[in-house]
């Protein structure tokens, strides 16, 4: 009989990446943030550079035990189920883009982004995973991870892999419109585009597997050691790949794709072995209040992030400031300087998305986006 009992640490895995996702996108000043809470500024992985990558991991590895009462097995139902929830993720993806700017000017608003890469990784894996055998899954995310590698070289001329001269950037362009296209560093190009959304399709498949795995074996404390030995392998692989192919965040390159998996598996074989094997778990309450309406929440601080970035107080010297700003100067920095006031304001900004999501859990309401 197969086992149906519910995997904690993959809610609690997800708790915490979506804290830490909240965490690094929320400082009280951009221009005091501790390194560990920035991204890379290109090729390079910092803490914060995992933190989108694992949640990629994490609807793989959930897929696993959600479409198990489905048998694994594509039906008109079940693909009308995942066509609603792809296109609804990503429309509210738009209406981010379309508030962060506020503007619904359809002729230049950002149609890419976080949630975008989410609907998109979302609904292409699913369809591969329920009409894909295992054995010829694996060999397709090989072949993603090689077939970018290719793409990136081939296609990118003598700089493939620089801001200015990657192929991903020239495809999102002729693809999407420049109009459509961010700036990053100066320069057009979008982190979560079109093209380097195909790598990502590999976090979600691995997760997939991760989960695949963790089901299936008997004994567990196994799993937990293939767990542990494949992140390790896939760290030692990703960074010998790194010497010609960058473990690199806004590219989202193969190397970068094992890199983070690996460090995914590691840290669910690790949750795996305290919460579930061992039931060390009275710590985990906190995180499985964020894990359960994981996306909700995520969506709820965008919204609440963008408009307290509005312009709506004023500095001592007269000028307009975000509201951010008013609450760092006046209230944070005077408290614990500009680093640790400009985290202190990230953490409260967090614990009030928390209490949100505590409302929610306590009443037993996950919201299923």
């Amino acid at each position: 009989m197969e086992n149906t009992k519910r995997l904690v640490a993959l809610d609690v895995f997800r708790g915490l990446t979506i804290a830490l996702m909240i965490i690094v996108n929320n400082p009280g000043d951009w221009d005091h943030v501790y390194a560990p809470l920035l991204h890379s500024k290109w090729s390079g992985c910092t803490p914060t550079d995992l933190v989108f990558p694992f949640f990629m991991f994490i609807v793989g590895t959930a897929m696993w035990y959600s479409y198990k009462k489905y048998n694994y097995t594509l039906s008109g139902k079940l693909a009308w189920r995942i066509l609603r929830r792809t296109a609804l993720i990503y429309l509210i993806g738009l209406a981010i883009n379309a508030y962060a700017t506020f503007s619904f000017d359809l002729s230049r608003i950002r149609i890419m982004g976080v949630l975008a890469r989410i609907a998109l990784g979302y609904g292409i894996a699913s369809f591969m995973v329920l009409t894909i055998r295992i054995n010829w899954l694996r060999i397709t995310t090989v072949i993603i991870l090689l077939g970018y590698w290719a793409i990136l070289v081939i296609f990118g001329g003598n700089t493939p892999f620089t801001l200015e001269g990657n192929f991903a950037r020239a495809f999102d362009i002729s693809v999407l419109g420049l109009n459509h296209i961010p700036e990053f560093h100066g320069i057009k190009f979008d982190q979560t585009g079109l093209l380097s959304t195909l790598p990502s399709l590999a976090n979600i498949l691995l997760g997939y597997m991760a989960g695949r795995l963790i089901d299936k074996k008997e004994n567990k404390i196994s799993a937990v050691m293939i767990l542990i030995a494949l992140g390790i392998a896939g760290i030692i692989v990703a960074r010998a790949w790194d010497l010609v192919f960058p473990i690199n965040k806004p590219l989202w390159t193969s190397s970068f794709v094992l890199y983070t998996c690996g460090f995914a598996s590691l840290l669910l074989g690790i949750l795996l072995w305290i919460i579930d094997i061992k039931g060390y778990n009275r710590w985990i309450k906190p995180f499985l209040v964020f894990g359960m309406n994981s996306i909700f929440i995520y969506v709820l601080s965008e919204f609440l992030a963008i408009t307290f970035w509005i312009k709506a107080a004023s500095a001592p010297t007269g000028e307009s400031i975000s509201i951010v700003s008013w609450i760092n100067l006046n209230i944070f920095q005077p408290l614990a300087g500009s680093f640790n006031g400009s985290l202190l304001y990230a953490l409260v900004f967090t614990f009030l998305c928390w209490l949100a999501a505590w409302i929610l859990y306590e009443k037993r309401i996950f919201i299923k986006l």
